[in-house]
């Protein structure tokens, strides 16, 4: 044990100090000691009393001072911001500042406190008035849920005058409610908010022992992906999305924004994205008042989808938020999941609600046992026996003793307070005393009494009902505002605008934006990466600069597109010098950015003799021409880049040629060898892929399209661009077959009837609505089979038989008309409603089409030339490319899947 007498040693320095000072001598003052314990005391300080909310009220220091304050001011009426911040400055130790911004930040959360004035604007970010200017009171919400003055646990004030709560007896999860965010020393929470209905229904659920998942719900709305949520704790994300529209060719509506931006700060970083080029718009709208409403004008030609995505992908229409659950508990920080959390709170709320009832089961026995006396007081006459008495004592033992034959129904001994109560009844009650109301009195509190200690027999239940209760007084208008949704992953490189021009100097080797002299490739962005070959079979691709070196005489450059299977180069190239000429056809799908690599073998005087690229994995012809070496009779042939397979960029090739080459010319164009591609659409985010997810539409060429049509009746054909956007009410959404009718039935608004119409979709690159203009006019069904057939159910009449239903052949009831025609008339009577049935069998005829080219990747093996090839070159006779492709090795073969 250390002695008492033993000195600190900071005390110690100190006195050294003043001996050496006195000594006139210079003086080391060491802070080590000093600075550890007050940064640790400011430490704790900021943690526990200013920036962290506690677990059992979900409230920060300074808002439950707030709180407590607008309950000792509460009568009902609106009181000034100014006086209830000026009345908590009696509890918190900090400025009026501090305390007004939380209590805006409170009330503009909508939940504890009814606002009037300007409280701000948290859809535009402005700010409220001065605290002299609004009022506040209490809502009815925290009334019923914050306070309970019996089962609060209460401390001294900072400065010892007043009495304040430890912790508010919340009895809701209102931390997950409102949420939370703050900076302390070596730690942070952002604690985000939760739907007051999941919340409750949740509650219920871990009652009754049932799993339940929670996810955040945000006052501006928007859109959410959850995904990567981890229970709002460490390590976890929520991607939040403006909600974009398009309302019309030419512009963007944003009705909805993310949580923690506001119009202004997202209509900043729109303006910034068109200022980098990023995007590119004509001007912004902004219509906000208690509603978002960001009008997004576009110019002519540019795409309203590829905008949106762009939107998403360069500015402020998607945030992503990192939560960080963490709360004090026992003066200490923890870091729980919301879910936890929630656990903790309503098994809190369920504490709080044994002890209210205990708490009442008390007061309820006192005045019933009090009851009781009173009136065994008044109906025995026990007031008479002190008249001879003529001492305090002596009037009590008056009255115990005449209680005593009485008081064996009671359900506590009596006491002398229970005595000097008795005789402070005036006597103007004891002569109206009414024994039979006296003894409904008694009874009605004995019911009170059974349907508590019922209450706290069945606890678990009874908060049950709590939780039904506060959802049924307080739930309306407090329904989900944020959707959840999966989001697409947006590639910035496709939706980026090409604001910059590229250039090439080819002979001396350079690409760049700033070689404004030389050649115009192609517009591009700052984002983007370029392609580059030269005639010795280098390739590189590097990043879009002002000026990159790539090696002298490029014969090729292109902005390249990652992961592009469809994109095949061909060429033919010189192996060294004198060596055999060969040809290959590659993809290029995945590089090290910056590094160079030989599409030739490498040797020494290797160079390439014919390139071409082709976006849509064309294979051309070209006629090879030799030149006169010996006694080669051939001078010049065919080579068809169809009859070779698609490979790996390092591969070697197939011999074309051992002769020397004079030049290579294009003798014919190419089409396509690649199968058509095939494209799904994923209903969960509302896009097409290609990558097997969702509803597969068919394959589809170049020239295919797309057939939608919408709920509201209209109907159009789009390319299939993996960018397009597609809205919630399409009925209709398949390859586009233009010989195949489509056939609906409508209701007429002017007519007020039904009618049937059958039409073909007249002009590709024009949306057209086909149920008319009138806006009361509606789709009933719609079919694009064959041999459609409907149902049609009538409604009852009064005082007749109900007619039977009918069943209708479309294309027999009518033939295909225009698509602004009218129709035929349905039925003249009253339909109950209409049903679309399996359609009639029908044999789509055979069309004859040039059989498809089946192209192979890498590992696949070596198509054959023709055998005309084989005549005609001196070198495929002599076998070079002459391996015929057996079933077996056709069985092998991969088809080329983009």
């Amino acid at each position: 044990m250390e002695n008492e007498n033993q000195k600190d040693p900071q005390e110690e320095q100190f006195e050294q100090n003043q001996e050496l000072q006195g000594e006139g001598q210079e003086v080391l003052t060491r802070v080590t000691g000093m600075y550890k314990d007050w940064f640790l005391d400011y430490a704790s300080y900021v943690i526990l009393e200013r920036a962290v909310p506690a677990i059992e009220d979900g409230f920060k220091p300074v808002q439950r001072r707030i709180m407590h304050s607008m309950k000792d001011l509460d009568d009902g009426r609106y009181n000034k911001v100014a006086n209830i911040v000026g009345h908590t400055m009696q509890y918190h130790p900090h400025g009026d500042a501090s305390i007004g911004d939380a209590m805006v930040q409170v009330g503009q959360k909508d939940l504890l406190i009814d606002t009037q004035g300007n409280w701000g604007n948290i859809l535009t970010g402005d700010g409220a008035a001065a605290a002299r200017y609004i009022e506040a009171r209490l809502s009815k919400f925290a009334l019923d849920v914050v306070y309970n003055p019996k089962i609060t646990e209460w401390q001294l004030s900072y400065d010892g005058r007043k009495k304040e709560p430890v912790n508010l007896p919340v009895m809701f999860p209102l931390l997950l409610a409102q949420g939370a965010e703050g900076i302390a020393v070596g730690l942070s929470t952002k604690i985000l908010p939760h739907n007051f209905h999941e919340l409750i229904e949740a509650s219920i659920k871990h009652l009754q022992g049932k799993k339940f998942k929670l996810f955040p719900d945000f006052a501006t709305g928007g859109i959410a992906d959850i995904t990567n949520y981890n229970d709002g704790m460490r390590g976890g994300r929520v991607r939040v999305r403006a909600k974009i529209s398009q309302l019309d060719k030419n512009t963007l509506v944003i009705k909805e924004i993310p949580f923690s931006t506001n119009t202004s700060t997202l209509i900043d970083s729109i303006l910034k994205a068109n200022e980098k080029g990023k995007i590119k718009i004509k001007r912004i709208e902004d219509n906000t008042s208690s509603e978002v409403e960001i009008l997004i004008h576009l110019p002519g030609n540019i795409s309203p989808d590829k905008t949106i995505d762009a939107l998403y992908a360069f500015t402020n229409c998607e945030v992503s938020i990192s939560p960080l659950s963490c709360v004090i508990i026992d003066n200490k920080p923890a870091f729980l999941g919301v879910s936890e959390i929630l656990r903790r709170s309503t098994d809190h709320t369920v504490e709080l609600l044994k002890s209210d009832l205990e708490i009442k089961l008390e007061e309820f026995q006192e005045q019933w046992h009090f009851a009781s006396l009173e009136r065994i007081f008044i109906e025995n006459r026990i007031y008479r026996d002190i008249e001879e008495e003529e001492s305090w004592e002596g009037v009590i033992k008056a009255i115990d003793k005449g209680l005593q034959p009485h008081i064996t129904h009671l359900k506590r001994a009596v006491t002398e307070e229970d005595i000097v109560r008795l005789t402070e009844i005036r006597i103007k009650r004891i002569s109206k005393f009414d024994l039979d109301k006296a003894q409904q009195k008694i009874e009605a509190l004995e019911g009170e009494i059974a349907q508590i200690k019922h209450h706290l027999d069945n606890l678990v239940e009874y908060a049950i009902a709590y939780f039904k209760r506060l959802k049924k007084d307080y739930g309306a208008g407090k329904e989900r505002k944020t959707e959840l949704r999966l989001f697409e992953d947006i590639e910035a490189t496709k939706v980026v605008i090409r604001n910059t021009k590229l250039y090439v100097n080819r002979k001396e080797g350079f690409v760049g934006t700033s070689l404004k002299r030389d050649e115009y490739v192609t517009d591009c962005s700052d984002i983007d990466d370029v392609i580059c070959f030269t005639k010795e079979g280098k390739m590189m691709v590097t990043k879009v600069d002002t000026k990159t070196f790539i090696g002298k005489d490029i014969i090729h450059v292109a902005i390249f597109k990652k992961k592009d299977k469809r994109t095949i180069y061909n060429l033919i190239y010189k192996d060294g010098k004198g060596g055999a000429s060969y040809i290959k056809r590659f993809a290029v799908t995945s590089i090290t950015r910056d590094r160079e690599y030989d599409v030739t073998q490498g040797k020494k005087g290797s160079e390439i003799s014919y390139f071409s690229a082709n976006p849509n994995g064309e294979a051309e012809v070209v006629m090879v021409y030799l030149r006169q070496v010996g006694s080669i009779k051939k001078l010049k042939f065919d080579v068809d880049f169809a009859d070779m397979a698609i490979k790996g960029r390092g591969v070697k090739g197939n011999i074309v040629t051992k002769y020397p080459v004079k030049r290579i010319e294009l003798k014919e164009e190419g089409v396509s060898t690649l199968k058509p591609r095939r494209i799904w659409f994923d209903e969960t985010v509302k896009r097409l892929n290609v990558d097997e997810r969702g509803e597969l539409l068919g394959e589809f060429k170049g020239e295919d399209r797309l057939l939608i049509i919408t709920q509201n009746g209209i109907a159009k054909t789009i390319k299939p661009e993996l960018t397009t956007r597609f809205d919630e009410d399409i009925v209709v959404l398949e390859k586009w077959v233009p010989k195949k009718p489509i056939s609906a039935i409508y209701w007429e608004a002017e007519k007020e009837r039904f009618y049937v119409k059958r039409f073909l979709i007249e002009n590709e690159e024009k949306e057209e609505n086909f149920i008319g203009d009138n806006p009361k006019s509606y789709l009933e069904i719609v079919s694009t089979d064959y041999l459609p057939v409907a149902e049609v159910v009538y409604s009852k009449i009064r005082g007749k038989d109900q007619k039977p239903n009918d069943t209708v052949e479309l294309e027999e009831f009518i033939s295909v008309k225009g698509i602004k025609a009218l129709g035929n008339q349905l039925t003249t009577d009253k339909v109950k409603q209409i049903n679309l049935l399996d359609p009639k069998p029908y044999v789509e005829p055979e069309e004859t089409r040039p059989e498809e080219m089946e192209v192979v990747e890498e590992e696949a093996v070596e198509n054959t030339a023709s055998e005309e090839k084989k005549a005609n070159s001196p070198d495929f006779s002599e076998g070079k490319i002459n391996k015929k492709t057996t079933e077996t090795d056709k069985a092998q073969i991969k088809l080329f899947d983009e």
